[in-house]
């Protein structure tokens, strides 16, 4: 079953109608187990991915301050190959960024054919902050969704595999964790006054994640919302829908990398044959 809410193609959005404490009714041993067993299955497609070099994946990760987008990615990165994948924290754009189109940062960073790339925030920051902060004008901002929509395509029709993951927290959670961090030396590198500023802003941010799951899921570039609030939770919903989205394709890539093995015994017969 699938454990995170997939956003259909136009639909109205509602996160309030979304239970951040979501388990699918599992305790947090058995749902470690599931995602163990997931990501060993992960690692098998990742490993054909990378072998045919037919298609890339890009993962994109968002959510409030300390919904997890950090643990989630760290857990991807226990399963998959680390030389074919590549992590990318997209934060305050800088001068030269600003100085482009707002895709042109995030662009350049898509992942190659046989490559994973990770984006931890993205491209969609630019239709939620400036909203939020309004640091553009409304039309802008607004036109954007059709700009992203046409650059996902871009990306899907090219061979990329796109998914987009929401990480659903309640603004008590979040509030905990960030107590939290003040009690953690190890985390306090983490700390910022700008954290406790953006919760003035929680509702703003919730109807702006709203209108980008509805004008941007797509059937070649989904958006999930994940219940996030069980760290434990969270990793097995991601777990699941990568999977699942990467499981249609290996009949296919497994034909592919048998055609290229018969060549390439084809190839060495040839080779033994000239050298006797």
């Amino acid at each position: 079953m699938p454990y995170s809410v997939l956003v259909e193609p136009g639909a109205k959005v509602d996160l309030s109608s979304i239970d951040p404490n979501f388990d699918a009714g599992l305790e947090k041993d058995a749902a470690k187990k599931l995602t163990k067993a997931l990501g060993e299955e992960m690692a098998e497609l990742q490993e054909l991915l990378f072998a045919t070099g037919q298609n890339g994946l890009l993962l994109v990760f968002q959510g409030p301050d300390t919904a997890g987008k950090d643990g989630a990615i760290n857990q991807i990165l226990e399963f998959v190959n680390v030389q074919s994948t590549k992590v990318y924290p997209f934060k305050v754009p800088t001068s030269i960024e600003l100085a482009h189109d707002f895709l042109w940062r995030v662009h350049q960073r898509t992942p190659a054919k046989g490559e994973i790339a990770i984006f931890n925030r993205s491209h969609y920051e630019d239709v939620l902050v400036v909203r939020v902060h309004e640091l553009i004008p409304e039309v802008e901002w607004r036109s954007r969704y059709k700009r992203i929509n046409e650059f996902e395509k871009l990306l899907a029709d090219s061979g990329t595999i796109i998914l987009k993951f929401m990480l659903h927290i309640t603004p008590e959670e979040q509030e905990e964790r960030l107590l939290a961090r003040e009690k953690d030396p190890r985390k306090a590198w983490k700390l910022s006054v700008n954290d406790w500023k953006e919760r003035e802003n929680w509702q703003k941010y919730q109807t702006a994640f709203e209108d980008a799951l509805h004008h941007c899921s797509a059937e070649h570039a989904p958006w999930h919302v994940i219940p996030a609030n069980k760290k434990w939770f969270r990793d097995l919903a991601v777990s699941e829908a990568i999977v699942s989205a990467l499981r249609p394709y290996k009949e296919s890539w497994m034909a592919h990398l048998a055609e290229v093995g018969v060549k390439a015994k084809a190839e060495l017969a040839e080779y033994r044959l000239g050298r006797k």
